[in-house]
């Protein structure tokens, strides 16, 4: 097929999130598999500044430069240049987001209309769905996170072009304003998102942030698909991030990525002791105030831990962290920021991972922990239900550990159970060894979409 992807950030060229990994590896995996694929996303300061072959595709009928790379077979991204739009430090949070939007999804809908699938992701790219409306092109939105919906004045709509008809309580108008996201939900021919419970879950005002009646409406094209992991940029026997490579079949190195993590982070090098790992976002969302209530729990308890973080947020939560780390730094060290290959050497370094998420649409991290054999501990809560197996479950099966209630006591329980895991280590080498062996590969992904693609892929003439 002739598929077409529209992303406001891909990986490696910019990112805030795991958007950026989805949707290359995606477009990757498709290519991979013969389909000719197109992925456009706009051309930030930050792709200027590192990518220099670069090369002029043309200029589009609304004055935008357009910019092309061929990182692999099949596969072409297109970059839309208009310094005024994006010649920025920062991708999002600026206030003229609207109309650097709309001008985005405006570039994509002209180069869309040689394409037999577009599928477009988040709020960012909501509108190519009803600038598409009167297309003959299969459509997909897929929604990575219905928390961010890319709401703004009804002045704005003018600048759309879109028949005013569409500025709708059933389209595009929400409590009076527009809302990207909701017009790529109402117009698409098919809605995803990044797992099945996920699109269960959106349909419940708990999780629907406002739009569960306009998910409840469309739930007969609503489907959720798990996201993969690209196992040539998260591995652990080719990693020039990491200390040591090492596999299921020979764990030796490990262990010497345990010791290198301790002492880059300048915590005792111990063996014999538990450690967790967290990457992540600081927002409630993360259920980061959840981790420190437990952390905390922990050592008022004396029990014997350590634990590493790598994150940025809020500021509040940023500060916590880093109070933790200085009353406890022979147990506790936290950077802020974010750092690739410091993530890969967290994943790669721990014993556990911690995700407590109040809510996560697929997540990523719990992934590639269990490819790196660090047994992740996480709420059953969207993706993160989805890809790991309980430890009720039994060793011979589990993965990982799982909690429910999205409170301290939950997570203390739940790394009360890690400790007794870490202790046994038999039982511990079975539930490592089988995360380690899960397959998450985009292959799968891919053949999910190919299916559903083919359901609303229109007919040529």
């Amino acid at each position: 097929m002739n598929i077409l992807h529209a992303s406001s950030e891909v990986f490696p060229y910019s990112k805030t999130g795991g958007l950026a990994d989805a949707t290359a590896a995606l477009a990757k995996s498709q290519a991979a598999a013969g389909h000719a694929v197109t992925l456009v996303t706009p051309l930030y300061r930050v792709i200027r500044e590192n990518f220099d072959d670069l090369k002029p595709l043309g200029r589009a009928q609304m004055l935008a430069n357009v910019w092309s790379l061929e990182p692999e077979p099949n596969l072409t991204v297109l970059f839309i240049d208009e310094p005024e739009w994006f010649d920025r430090k920062s991708l999002y949070s600026h206030i003229d987001d609207a109309e650097r939007f709309i001008f985005f999804s405006k570039c994509v809908a002209r180069l869309a209309r040689h394409a037999e699938i577009v599928h477009a992701h988040d709020w960012q790219s909501g509108l190519i769905m009803p600038l598409l409306a009167d297309e003959t092109i299969g459509k997909v939105f897929t929604i990575h996170n219905a928390a961010y919906q890319g709401c703004f004045p009804a002045d704005k709509f003018e600048l759309t072009g879109l028949p005013k008809s569409f500025f709708d309580w059933r389209q595009l108008e929400f409590h009076g304003g527009v809302n990207f996201l909701k017009g790529g939900i109402v117009f698409a021919d098919l809605v995803t998102t990044v797992s099945p419970r996920y699109a269960r879950e959106l349909l419940l005002e708990e999780y629907g942030c406002g739009l569960e009646g306009v998910f409840q409406s469309r739930v007969g094209t609503l489907t959720g698909v798990l996201n993969g992991v690209d196992y040539n940029e998260w591995n652990t026997t080719d990693n020039p991030h990491l200390a040591a490579a090492y596999s299921a079949d020979s764990l030796d190195g490990k262990h010497l990525n345990k010791l290198a993590l301790q002492r880059e982070f300048g915590l005792p090098e111990l063996a014999d002791v538990p450690l967790f790992g967290n990457i992540s976002r600081f927002t409630d969302q993360k259920g980061i105030d959840i981790l420190l209530g437990a952390l905390e729990q922990l050592l008022s308890r004396s029990l014997i831990f350590q634990f590493t973080g790598l994150g940025s947020g809020d500021s509040l939560l940023e500060q916590s962290m880093s109070s933790l780390a200085k009353r406890y730094p022979k147990q506790v060290a936290v950077k802020i920021g974010y750092d690739t290959g410091l993530a890969h050497r967290i994943e790669a370094g721990s014993d556990f991972y911690l995700m407590p998420s109040r809510f996560e649409p697929c997540g990523l991290n719990q992934l590639y922990s269990l490819r790196y054999g660090s047994v992740p501990i996480v709420r059953a809560t969207g993706g993160l239900d989805d890809s790991v197996i309980d430890l009720g479950h039994g060793e011979d099966m589990a993965t990982g550990i799982k909690f429910g209630d999205c409170s301290v006591t939950a997570l203390g329980q739940a790394l009360g159970q890690a400790q007794e895991l870490f202790a046994d280590r038999e039982r511990l080498a079975k539930v490592r060894d089988n995360g380690m062996r899960t397959d998450f590969s985009w292959t799968r992904t891919t053949a999910e979409y190919e299916k559903l693609y083919a359901k609303i892929k229109k007919p040529t003439a």
